[in-house]
């Protein structure tokens, strides 16, 4: 059977089809993960910010002297610390973005090249297929927050959607269609391996005989094909597991704690933070030390070097 009547109009099967295709194309967008295991958001960040102009303004349109601004201040904070926070990372996915068929740019510009962005200042938008999809479907932040949790670790998400213009309270958390399901006996797992206390503090709060506050954290992140085994997970307090996952705390070779030169506190709550730097992690005994490979992807995808000096 045909998909259009005599009148050549689409059938309600297209009809219901072409918005899902095109919201589909926009989360297949980084998939594909690097063979080596790096992180590349470039395209995933315009695609949040350009999401946020929506939500806000009825429009996903971006002017490139915006984009040229505003991406390189997102690369700087959630990209991975060898990415260079500069106008010509902004012009990658703000012109290579088109390659993906989810967004259009007003004048023809070749790819990466930031002379001809400077000179036209082209604006940048979703595909209006795409736009009129995500408005359709009703949930702009929704589609947001699934976007950002693809990339992203629980910790980081909230920061990510407040920066690119979205309430994370109000933007309920998504149910993933993930290849890969957490499991749901790790946390508990890890927990045990570390005596139920933050790794690195020693942090141990407990209501009512479970343990409170303190988190199974992956080194290598999940969402960037880090195992649920016990060689990638820590047992951390809420405020540990979020500086780990921001760069601000990170492990050397021989996993002791390190901390970022960027980190910086005026007041003695948030100077003990210095006081871990060099702590030898002691796990119980039996468990096993985060893998080599692990730590390894967590210095250079995501701790901010250098670290101060012993």
């Amino acid at each position: 059977m045909s998909l259009h009547d005599d009148r050549g109009a689409e059938s309600p099967a297209r009809q219901r089809s072409a918005p899902t295709d095109a919201i589909a194309r926009l989360m297949r967008l980084n998939q594909n993960r690097r063979s080596d295991g790096s992180r590349s958001p470039h395209k995933r960040l315009l695609t949040l910010l350009a999401l946020g102009r929506l939500a806000r303004t009825g429009s996903s349109q971006i002017v490139w002297s915006d984009a040229a601004r505003e991406l390189p201040q997102l690369l700087a904070e959630f990209g991975p610390p060898s990415t260079a926070a500069s106008v010509k990372s902004a012009a990658y996915p703000f012109t290579r973005l088109r390659n993906d068929g989810v967004w259009t740019l007003s004048a023809a510009v070749p790819d990466d090249d930031v002379t001809p962005l400077r000179d036209s200042n082209p604006v940048g938008r979703f595909t209006p297929e795409l736009e009129v999809a995500i408005i359709t479907a009703g949930d702009i932040a929704g589609l947001a927050r699934r976007l950002a949790e693809d990339e992203f670790p629980p910790t980081v998400v909230p920061d990510l959607l407040i920066a690119v213009g979205f309430d994370p309270d109000t933007s309920a958390p998504a149910l993933m269609n993930q290849a890969r399901r957490r499991s749901s006996d790790w946390p508990r797992a890890v927990l045990a391996a570390w005596d139920r206390q933050c790794a690195f503090c020693g942090f141990d709060g407990q209501l009512g005989g479970q343990a409170v506050g303190i988190d199974a954290a992956h080194v290598r992140w999940f969402t960037h094909d880090g195992p649920d085994e016990l060689d990638n997970g820590l047992a951390l307090c809420t405020l540990h597991h979020k500086l780990l996952d921001r760069g601000v705390l990170g492990l050397d070779e021989g996993a002791s704690i390190v901390v970022s030169t960027h980190y910086s506190a005026r007041t003695e709550a948030g100077r003990h933070l210095y006081d871990l730097h060099g702590r030898a992690l002691q796990p119980r005994p039996g468990s096993p030390l985060p893998a080599a490979d692990h730590l390894a992807w967590h210095r250079r995808e995501v701790f901010r070097h250098p670290a101060i000096a012993s």
